[in-house]
């Protein structure tokens, strides 16, 4: 290869986006003559590594916009810590059938029992799937979307989230909503309605959710769409962090204080 094909074909890969094959190309030029490879051979692990490369920077940039608290995976979760759940369900819709399908998944429990652990590694999975997630705590949802209707624009902000093709909303039922907040959540979850998926994880049951919202047809008119298609995980169990204390004797600990006492 002459110099200036070489460079020639340097700029081109530059200008059409191939870094990966740009950065390994003198590699695999060198390998060729090597093992007698041939041309076909050569272009084929190239081109194989640049859309394995793309792929990757494609699941980050989509891993960044969903702005996850932290990472979890299904792989991570204790199932054996929380045996009411049912493994088969939540493998059922890690295959994101229920998210082609615009239904809904709700984990349901007292905290720390690995609520937002599954709808994290349930969006994980999503991001995988080349699918936008976007996660958002209850009370930073309402606030946001409070925030577009002083501005008129919350019809375009719901618009906006419409965009991504699972919405996570964590946290229902930990700080109380007025009506015009509940309002708001139902604009946005009829908007989504058989047409996006959300999953939603609260500490309240469902007969509670009217004192969450302090409207009780409001909640009725909420739950009615979220259930219409919808998977409901209750979990019963001990809390994570309680585990992790009895493991490290800091529970037992706090307890003989406590009788002290």
């Amino acid at each position: 290869m002459t110099g200036l094909a070489y460079e020639r074909l340097h700029e081109n890969l530059k200008t059409l986006g191939m870094d990966r094959i740009s950065q390994l190309l003198d590699g695999h030029l060198e390998r060729a003559g090597k093992e007698n490879l041939s041309m076909l051979e050569v272009l084929d692990h190239l081109i194989q590594e640049e859309v394995e490369a793309k792929s990757q920077n494609s699941m980050n940039f989509r891993t960044r916009l969903a702005k996850f608290p932290y990472k979890k995976t299904l792989e991570e979760f204790d199932f054996s810590f929380q045996p009411s759940i049912d493994k088969k369900t939540i493998n059922g819709l890690a295959t994101l059938k229920f998210i082609y399908n615009a239904e809904n998944a709700v984990f349901l429990g007292p905290p720390g029992v690995g609520k937002t652990h599954l709808a994290i590694a349930l969006g994980l999975i999503t991001i995988k799937a080349g699918l936008m997630v976007y996660f958002t705590t209850a009370a930073d949802l309402i606030e946001d979307l409070r925030e577009h209707a002083k501005l008129g624009l919350l019809k375009q902000r719901i618009g906006k989230l419409g965009r991504h093709k699972l919405l996570i909303i964590d946290e229902i039922g930990y700080l109380p909503m007025s009506r015009e907040d509940a309002n708001l959540l139902f604009q946005l979850v009829s908007r989504r309605y058989e047409k996006a998926t959300m999953i939603l994880t609260s500490n309240k049951p469902f007969k509670e959710w009217g004192g969450v919202f302090a409207d009780e047809v409001v909640a009725a008119a909420i739950i009615d769409r979220l259930l219409h298609h919808a998977t409901v995980v209750n979990i019963k169990g001990d809390s994570y962090r309680v585990k992790d204390r009895r493991r490290t004797g800091l529970l037992r600990s706090e307890a003989s204080e406590d009788q002290v006492k």
